[in-house]
């Protein structure tokens, strides 16, 4: 569904559709968006489900193990004081600020890049509202030395601002419009 959603998308507009690119990479955006809230929430649920105790861990090889974490603060457990609300609420206009963007995106990489990190936002605000803090599983580690743990939804944030970045640093990239445009 989602994907006949995003390959309609990327055939609307200039061709009697009436419809303007900017809806198009717009609706590729948010179908990524939705592709990763789900994809993390689906992790995360199955994850609980494994390590239902904060402070669990399962080690998976030698530099990878899948941890209980319950990040009640923002990136690297920053702002922890901060009410979830408070948190939510910021995490939301950025994401709309973001989809506002992606609305007016000018290459796929762009949308795609957007959506990702809204897709992860969403993901993480869905966790501060059902449960008041964000559930981080994801633990590696060498040399005796770990990464904070993350989830699936600050993975695809990581790569949507990587995608971004790239676009910024090298122009032909975010040149990847949709042909007719």
């Amino acid at each position: 569904l989602v994907r006949d959603w995003a390959v309609r998308a990327l055939r609307l507009g200039g061709r009697g559709g009436g419809v303007s690119w900017s809806l198009a990479y717009l609706a590729l955006g948010l179908a990524f968006a939705f592709v990763v809230a789900v994809l993390d929430q689906i992790s995360k649920l199955v994850t609980l489900g494994v390590l239902p105790e904060p402070g669990m861990l399962i080690v998976v090889t030698g530099f990878f193990n899948l941890v209980h974490v319950r990040n009640t603060g923002v990136s690297f457990g920053l702002f922890q004081s901060v009410p979830v609300w408070l948190i939510a609420t910021i995490a939301l206009a950025i994401a709309a600020g973001l989809c506002i963007w992606m609305a007016r995106a000018e290459s796929r990489l762009v949308a795609v890049s957007l959506g990702l990190a809204v897709g992860g936002a969403i993901g993480n605000v869905i966790d501060r509202v059902r449960l008041g803090w964000v559930f981080d599983f994801l633990d590696f580690h060498a040399l005796g030395e770990h990464w904070p743990a993350f989830n699936v939804a600050d993975s695809a944030i990581t790569l949507g601002v990587i995608g971004l970045l790239a676009t910024s640093l090298i122009p032909r990239l975010g040149n990847g419009k949709l042909s007719g445009s």
